[in-house]
């Protein structure tokens, strides 16, 4: 064989690999149709400054302790665009303030995640609690509406034992419910007023996870509300921003104790949301036509956008998160 028809080993060797590494390249790279069929099924590209209604809002007030229903613009708490996956598939939530805000977000997320479901709200909340109840059984799960004031040492510990009995269990404990009223002047704040934010706020989760903890087991998760008012408290805030901070407090020491229970403890710290805490006394009306216009995306949040914190503090593969605070904050930082 002539030298220029032989091939040599390091030529066929160099070959041999440009050949693999071309089928590799190949291998790597979708084709085209395959590009535009998975595009054709992501989640779509949102921007969020944009993805809500941007201040100004339009001014108005509801008497205490007010109804989504009822606002203008109305929050939106994920009733059409939240999708579960099953990831709470057979988990057994009560969750406190469930009617509206944060607590009805993370209600639908649960319930769509595969969780049963009982809610606690104010007895006046009705209305937006039969609407919670309606999209949780619409989701195929249990749903059980459990009116009540928790200022009330009794109803929080029957409502406990109501919710264990009706659900067969208790896993995931979620302290949501909040007072909050505006006071520009610690003049003109009552002590019956400052009393009772400290029972909504402390008195309340401090009876119903001392009630809910012999039915949790290892593997349970407690969740709290508390918020950006814990690290930065507003002026006309004084009394809840000051619960807020306690609330961040008990999740830290609760973390340690139930630690070895098996037991995780953790907090959701939001920003500025667009719930019925702002219209029914918790801001005053400039606050609230302006709110969240000075935060970094120029707008207030929705309870929608903290549902999946809720749901990932609660599931199962969030196994080594406890004793954390988790913010939601607009871009101000906190926590």
């Amino acid at each position: 064989m002539t030298s220029d028809k032989t091939i040599s080993r390091r030529n066929l060797v160099a070959n041999l690999s440009a050949g693999m590494a071309g089928a590799a390249l190949t291998a790597a790279v979708p084709s085209a149709s395959a590009q535009t069929s998975s595009a054709s099924t992501a989640a779509p590209f949102v921007d969020p400054t944009t993805k809500y209604p941007k201040p100004p809002y339009p001014g108005q007030s509801q008497p205490w302790p007010g109804l989504a229903s009822k606002m203008n613009p109305r929050p939106d708490h994920g009733e059409t665009s939240y999708k579960g996956s099953g990831r709470l598939l057979g988990r057994k939530a009560l969750i406190t303030g469930g009617d509206s805000g944060m607590g009805r977000a993370a209600a639908i997320a649960y319930a769509r995640e595969g969780a049963d479901v009982v809610i606690s709200y104010y007895p006046t909340e009705d209305s937006d609690a039969r609407e919670v109840i309606q999209l949780i059984e619409a989701a195929g799960r249990k749903a059980i509406p459990m009116p009540g004031d928790l200022r009330d040492e009794k109803y929080c510990e029957e409502l406990v034992r109501k919710s264990a009995a009706a659900l067969g269990g208790l896993d995931i404990v979620v302290c949501n419910a909040g007072r909050q009223q505006q006071c520009e002047d610690i003049l003109q704040l009552t002590t019956e007023a400052f009393d009772a934010t400290m029972k909504t706020n402390i008195y309340a989760p401090f009876w119903i996870i001392k009630a809910a903890l012999p039915h949790l087991q290892p593997g349970s998760s407690i969740i709290a509300t508390t918020s950006e008012q814990a690290y930065d408290p507003a002026a006309n805030l004084y009394d809840y921003a000051q619960t807020k901070a306690a609330t961040m407090n008990y999740v830290k020491s609760l973390a340690k104790q139930f630690g070895p229970k098996g037991i995780r403890v953790n907090g959701v710290a939001p920003g500025p949301i667009w719930t019925p805490l702002q219209v029914s006394g918790g801001a005053t009306q400039d606050h609230l036509i302006h709110f969240g216009q000075t935060y970094p995306l120029r707008r207030a949040g929705q309870p929608a956008e903290l549902a999946s914190i809720y749901v990932q503090l609660a599931a199962n593969d969030a196994s080594y998160t406890t004793g954390n605070i988790y913010g939601a904050g607009g871009g101000m930082g906190q926590p």
